[in-house]
């Protein structure tokens, strides 16, 4: 929770726009290169001129064989990434591939254009930007989360996007993950990453410390592209005892603490941790709303469908936040 300080501030100040690392880009859209081809990719949350999102789609645009890519940003965006000084209006560029002698032209070459608005994803004129879009690659606000979300559905886009892994908990983004609408990427390395952040500062320790960044932890990528590690049989080798495997108070489900705890024999509800959304196969398991396991009609419904709260207590103690799962394929 500490190494998580500058993030939780900048939250709660509605002032959490960070920038991507290069690296954490190329390492994750290297999954999904198959479909990018003839694609228009939109990034509403990049200014061109410091967006990685921007410099990775332009370098890789005839690799991945994309139509064209749009950028805008929002008008509060810094214009110079380790200044203090805000861009005075929105800008917007859109670019469709065309190479100089150098390879790639430069933003100045593509053009950067103003917008008559303010550049918020939420504004008429990024919405029309938004309904020529193919695919959405970007790192939106953490505080708009939700919001951002909605309109991604709203307009039924194909996405990848970074968010907190706290969102799995929302009310408005769990249903998506149990109806297989929406699922996790393959990740930041230990769940964790710097994101560009030269004005806040780092809490992390000094072997985590990078210069300008912030470290966080907790982030993951979301998704409704399809990808080869959401299909990998995740191997179990423990067996249901009901000392070891105690069942909720309120929840007809027992409580596993750790992903790979899981048994592999048992063919009730299971409680399991949010991470275990990290090696969720959907031919292997199914999500269920933790109200339809409800022990009688006194325990209240809950939107989201998690176990969660106080009425998630073991022998009266409460647990953590927990997804409820079936074993699709148990084994005798």
């Amino acid at each position: 929770m500490a190494r998580n300080k500058g993030l939780i501030a900048a939250q709660k100040a509605k002032k959490d726009e960070f920038y991507t690392q290069l690296a954490d880009i190329e390492n994750e859209l290297r999954h999904y290169t198959g479909h990018f081809r003839g694609k228009v990719v939109y990034c509403n949350c990049d200014d061109p001129r410091v967006s990685n999102f921007f410099r990775y789609f332009s370098l890789n645009f005839a690799r991945l064989g994309l139509k064209k890519l749009i950028t805008t940003c929002y008008k509060n965006q810094q214009m110079d990434l380790f200044s203090r000084h805000d861009a005075e209006k929105a800008i917007y560029l859109e670019y469709d591939g065309t190479v100089n002698e150098n390879g790639v032209p430069s933003v100045e070459e593509i053009g950067v254009h103003h917008l008559d608005g303010d550049g918020d994803f939420r504004s008429a004129e990024c919405i029309a930007l938004l309904q020529q879009a193919d695919i959405v690659v970007t790192n939106p606000p953490f505080s708009l989360f939700r919001e951002y979300m909605a309109q991604l559905m709203e307009y039924e886009k194909k996405f990848l996007i970074i968010g907190h892994q706290n969102a799995i908990t929302y009310k408005e983004i769990f249903p998506l993950i149990k109806n297989k609408e929406v699922w996790l990427g393959y990740g930041f390395k230990g769940g964790a990453t710097h994101l560009i952040a030269p004005n806040y500062e780092d809490y992390a320790v000094a072997g985590d410390h990078k210069e300008g960044m912030i470290r966080v932890s907790g982030v993951v990528w979301f998704t409704n592209l399809d990808h080869k590690k959401r299909h990998e049989e995740l191997i179990l080798y423990k067996r249901y005892s009901p000392e070891e495997y105690l069942k909720y108070d309120n929840y007809d489900a027992i409580n596993v603490d750790k992903t790979k705890e899981i048994p592999y024999d048992y063919a009730g509800a299971m409680g399991v941790p949010i991470t275990f959304l990290d090696k969720f196969n959907p031919d292997q398991f199914e999500i269920v709303s933790a109200n339809d396991i409800r022990a009688d009609t006194a325990v209240p419904y809950k939107a989201h469908g998690l176990i969660k709260d106080k009425d998630g207590a073991i022998n009266g103690k409460p647990t953590y936040v927990r997804i409820v799962i079936r074993n699709k394929r148990r084994q005798p």
